[in-house]
C-alpha cells in the first residue's frame, strides 16, 4: 500500500556504500512502498516481486526505450536509433519478428552443440592460471569466456573479439546511466557505428563457406526476410555481442563472490554436483546481473493502485524482486534446493532472454571447474568493488588465490571427460 513516507530515489544505488548493501537497500525500498514516484529519475519504480513480473508481461506496457528519438541529445541519437531497432526495446509485432531473425543459434541443440567449445575455453583459462596461483575471475575467466562464445557463434574471428569489447564497453555503459553527458553519448554512439560497420563486413563476406556453427551459416540457409531487414540484423547481433558477453561476465563474478562468501554452500555443491543447474538459478536470482527492466504506460492506467500517465516509465528493479520475501522466503539465504523459482533475472513475459540457456550451459560449465579445480581457492588483495551502474551489477575485479597443482588443474573437467565418452 502506499505510504506518506516517500523512498529515497533509486539513483542512491550508485553510492559505493550502498553497493556494498544493494539488498538492504531495496528492503528498505521495498519496506516503504513497492511502487513509488522517483522525483529525480522522472519514473515509477517498483520493487516487489509481483508488480514487477506483471508489469514486465502486461501488454498496456511498451518497452520501447526512446519512444521519440528527436528528444534525446544530439550526441545519444545515432546509439538511440539502433538501440530502437533492437528486439529488447521492441513491441509487438514487431518484437516476435526481429526475435525470430536469431532464435535458431538459440534452440536447445544449438545451444548443447556448444558444451565441449565452453569446457575447452574454461580449461586453457585454468591451466594458464595453474602454476601461478592466482586468478582474476573477472578479468582472466568471466570476461574472456562469455566473449569467447559470442564472438564463436557470431564467426568473429579470435584476433578481432579485444576490439569487439573494446566498443562494447562504452555502449554498456550507456545502456546502464540515466544521465550520460555529451562525450560519453558521443562516444558510445561512435562505438555502436564502428560495431555495425564491422558487423556488416563480417555477415556479408563472400571469402569462403562460413563455420557450420556460426550465425553466418544460419543466415547463408536462407531466410524469408526482405533485404530492407538487414540493418535491424545487424542491430540485433550487435545486442547479442554486448549482451551475450556484458551480462555473463557480471553473473560469473557474482556467482564466484556468493560462493566464496557462503564455504559451507560451496562445499554442498562439490559433494552434490547434481545440484549444479539448480545452484546456477539461485545464484542468478541472489545476484542478479541484470538489475533493470524500463516499460512506459501506452496509456493512462492503474497499477497497483496507482495512477500512472501515458508515456510515464516505470522502472522494473529485478534485484529487488529477486529478494522479496513474498515470492521468496528467507530471500537473503542462498539455498540451493529451494523450490524451482520464478526469478526475473532473465526477465519475463515475451522479453524472456533469448542466450538465457547459453547463460546457464555456461554458469554450470563455470562452477563445475571452479569447485573441483581449485578446492582450497580464496579471496586475495584489495576487497572487491562494483561497477557504478544502475542497470548491471557487476564487479570491477575479483581476485582469488589457491594452491598450485599443475597435476590436478592441468586435467580435464568432469564435463570435458564426459562429453569425449
Amino acid at each position: 500500500m502506499p505510504t506518506s513516507t516517500t523512498p529515497t530515489t533509486l539513483l542512491s544505488v550508485l553510492r559505493p556504500r550502498n553497493q556494498d548493501r544493494l539488498y538492504d537497500f531495496y528492503r528498505d525500498l521495498r519496506s516503504v512502498d513497492d511502487l513509488y514516484w522517483d522525483r529525480r529519475l522522472h519514473a515509477w519504480v517498483a520493487t516487489s516481486h509481483a508488480v514487477v513480473s506483471s508489469t514486465a508481461s502486461d501488454p498496456r506496457f511498451s518497452s520501447v526505450r526512446y519512444p521519440d528519438i528527436e528528444a534525446v541529445s544530439e550526441e545519444l541519437r545515432p546509439l538511440a536509433r539502433v538501440l530502437s531497432q533492437q528486439m529488447l526495446y521492441s513491441d509487438a509485432p514487431d518484437h516476435a519478428r526481429l526475435r525470430s531473425l536469431l532464435s535458431r543459434a538459440f534452440t536447445s541443440r544449438a545451444v548443447a552443440g556448444l558444451r565441449d567449445r565452453i569446457s575447452v575455453a574454461v580449461d586453457e583459462i585454468f591451466t594458464r592460471a595453474a602454476p601461478t596461483g592466482r586468478l582474476d575471475i573477472v578479468a582472466d575467466l568471466a570476461r574472456p569466456l562469455p566473449l569467447a562464445v559470442i564472438c564463436d557463434l557470431l564467426g568473429v574471428p579470435e584476433e578481432d573479439r579485444s576490439t569487439l569489447s573494446a566498443w562494447s564497453d562504452p555502449i554498456a555503459a550507456a545502456i546502464g546511466s540515466s544521465r550520460l553527458g555529451a562525450d560519453d553519448s558521443r562516444a558510445a554512439s561512435q562505438s555502436m557505428a564502428q560495431m555495425l560497420t564491422y558487423l556488416r563486413g563480417l555477415l556479408t563476406r563472400k571469402d569462403g563457406p562460413p563455420a557450420p556453427h556460426t550465425l553466418r551459416a544460419l543466415l547463408a540457409t536462407g531466410t524469408d526476410n526482405p533485404d530492407q531487414d538487414f540493418d535491424e540484423l545487424l542491430a540485433n547481433c550487435a545486442l547479442l555481442l554486448i549482451a551475450g558477453h556484458e551480462t555473463t561476465t557480471h553473473f560469473i563474478g557474482n556467482a564466484a563472490l556468493a560462493l566464496l562468501d557462503h564455504p559451507q554452500a560451496a562445499d554442498q555443491l562439490r559433494n552434490r554436483m547434481d545440484l549444479l543447474p539448480a545452484a546456477v538459478e539461485e545464484l542468478l536470482r541472489y545476484d542478479s546481473p541484470v538489475q533493470l527492466m524500463l516499460r512506459r504506460a501506452r496509456h493512462d492506467l492503474e497499477l497497483a493502485g496507482r495512477s500512472i500517465a501515458a508515456g510515464q516509465a516505470v522502472l522494473l528493479v529485478c534485484g529487488a524482486a529477486n529478494r522479496d520475501p513474498a515470492a521468496f522466503p528467507d530471500p537473503d539465504v542462498l539455498d540451493f534446493q529451494r523450490p524451482s523459482g520464478r526469478h526475473v533475472a532473465f526477465g519475463y513475459g515475451p522479453h524472456f532472454c533469448l542466450g538465457a540457456a547459453l547463460a546457464r550451459l555456461e554458469g554450470v560449465v563455470v562452477l563445475e571447474a571452479l569447485l573441483t579445480r581449485l578446492p582450497d581457492w580464496k579471496l586475495h588483495g584489495a576487497p572487491p568493488s562494483w561497477q557504478s551502474s544502475l542497470n548491471f551489477r557487476g564487479l570491477t575485479s575479483l581476485d582469488i588465490a589457491f594452491t598450485p597443482s599443475p597435476e590436478h588443474l592441468g586435467s580435464c573437467t568432469p564435463a570435458q571427460q564426459t562429453a569425449s565418452g
